[in-house]
């Protein structure tokens, strides 16, 4: 029962009594009697109206309540007719224009926040009480490959228990899983450089923020393979040039010190003339190799700007493929197409691409050949040419594998080959083409006894 019907049940029993007892006390005197009762009628109404003014601030806590309850933060209280109730009415409200404000403002702030996320290049996920993700921009979804991450921790598609988008391949799944990994490990509060098997590099840090005094997570994910290759092609062209500078200056001055040596020879016994000629050859060629090796680092520094034309990529493959198929047949290695497609011509620079995918088969052939040195008979080197939407993707495959135990993280770093007493030169000026043009490529162990190094070119329609 409410308060109001029962202070109303208890005013009309108690002069319910009134009038009772002075029905008994008064019934000999009608004059007093009808005057005592119209005074208790009067007592009862006036009884009436106290109450519902006694009341009248609990009615407007109720209409409070309500615009609380329902949001209404934009309407307000009418004004009482009583003066006791004006500070009540005003304080109630200045409370809901303060959390009108308040509301405006967070919304504001919150549509900032959302644009922000989205306009980020970087990836960003915020994650609840639980670990799960609750916020993810575009970035991070391009990023991580997944879908509906909602509601689901980063372990959920280690675990395959999440999608990952639709129509990724089996490498870019890998990638994914890969970098999902690596960010699910990362610790609080750290900041790490992290490479995925694609060998893009990023920095992730995990923060963390208070929510309603509880402390939640987020990522923060930020590609910087353009940077750093950028600083260390710079870091690694200036180390070159002093290289280059300190030992030309030496090779020169020593071949012409060793071409002086020579006119002695006459002054010597003919045996010791020849041991003498014979050593000085040797300090010459091995100067002369000297002065090669810096030259192919240097030729890495000093590569001219690309001028692109239009080229048949068949046509510039099967020269290779020509060049190389006597070498291929002497050592019973089968060199020749996989897959060709009839792809339109692409915007390159002939010479540079066509040293680039020089060393990429030749290095495909070396592979094999190490393999067969091991005791391993035959092998191949297959190229395939496929035309994929607006791409052509060229690939080189080679049966060696030797890339299965290497991880990609490693691959076209400075002075990291796989073969032995290589510098990783060849592979440095293959990427430095393959940056310069703009072209994606990648270059791992198929699972399958091949190592396949894939390009991809951009066709016009």
């Amino acid at each position: 029962m409410k308060l109001r019907l029962r202070l109303g049940v208890y005013l009309v029993v108690l002069h319910l009594l009134l009038f009772a007892a002075a029905a008994l006390l008064l019934i000999e005197q009608a004059l007093l009697f009808v005057a005592v009762e119209a005074l208790l009628l009067a007592s009862l109404a006036l009884g009436f109206v106290l109450l519902r003014q006694a009341l009248e601030p609990l009615g407007y806590t109720r209409r409070f309540h309500d615009l609380l309850q329902d949001q209404h933060y934009a309407n307000r209280l009418a004004a009482p007719a009583s003066r006791e109730l004006e500070e009540l009415v005003a304080m109630f409200n200045t409370m809901l224009a303060a959390l009108h404000r308040e509301r405006l403002a967070a919304g504001e702030q919150q549509g900032f926040l959302d644009r922000l996320l989205e306009a980020t290049p970087s990836a960003v996920l915020v994650f609840d009480f639980d670990g799960a993700v609750s916020l993810v921009n575009a970035s991070a979804l391009a990023l991580l490959g997944i879908e509906q991450p909602q509601g689901r921790p980063l372990a959920a598609w280690l675990a395959g228990a999440a999608p990952l988008a639709s129509g990724l391949d089996a490498r870019a799944r890998e990638r994914s899983l890969d970098l999902i990994a690596q960010l699910d490990a990362l610790p609080q509060g750290e900041s790490r450089l992290l490479t995925d098997t694609a060998n893009r590099r990023y920095r992730a840090q995990r923060g963390q923020f208070y929510d309603r005094g509880f402390a939640r997570h987020f990522l923060m994910v930020e590609e910087l393979t353009a940077e750093l290759e950028d600083s260390e092609r710079a870091t690694y062209a200036r180390l070159v040039r002093v290289l280059a500078h300190e030992v030309n200056n030496t090779v020169a001055a020593t071949r012409s010190v060793l071409d002086s040596l020579l006119f002695y020879r006459g002054q010597l016994a003919a045996q010791d003339g020849a041991d003498f000629a014979t050593a000085i050859d040797a300090v010459k060629r091995r100067n002369v190799s000297l002065g090669e090796f810096i030259d192919r680092f240097t030729r890495v520094v000093k590569m001219p700007a690309p001028e692109p034309r239009r080229v048949e990529l068949k046509d510039m493959v099967d020269d290779i493929l020509w060049l190389n198929r006597e070498h291929c047949a002497s050592r019973g290695i089968r060199l020749g197409w996989r897959r060709c497609d009839q792809v339109a011509p692409v915007a390159l620079d002939a010479q540079l691409m066509e040293g680039a995918l020089l060393n990429i088969v030749k290095n495909a052939i070396e592979a094999v050949a190490a393999r067969q040195a091991a005791g391993v008979d035959g092998g191949y080197v297959a190229l395939s040419l496929e035309a994929e939407g607006g791409e052509a993707v060229l690939a080189v495959l080679d049966s060696a594998d030797l890339l299965g135990e290497v991880p990609p993280r490693r691959l076209f770093t400075p002075f990291f080959s796989t073969k032995q007493g290589g510098q990783g030169i060849g592979l440095m000026f293959v990427r430095e083409v393959l940056l310069r043009h703009g072209f994606a490529y990648s270059l791992a162990s198929t699972g399958q006894g091949e190592t396949r190094f894939e390009i991809k070119f951009p066709v016009d329609p």
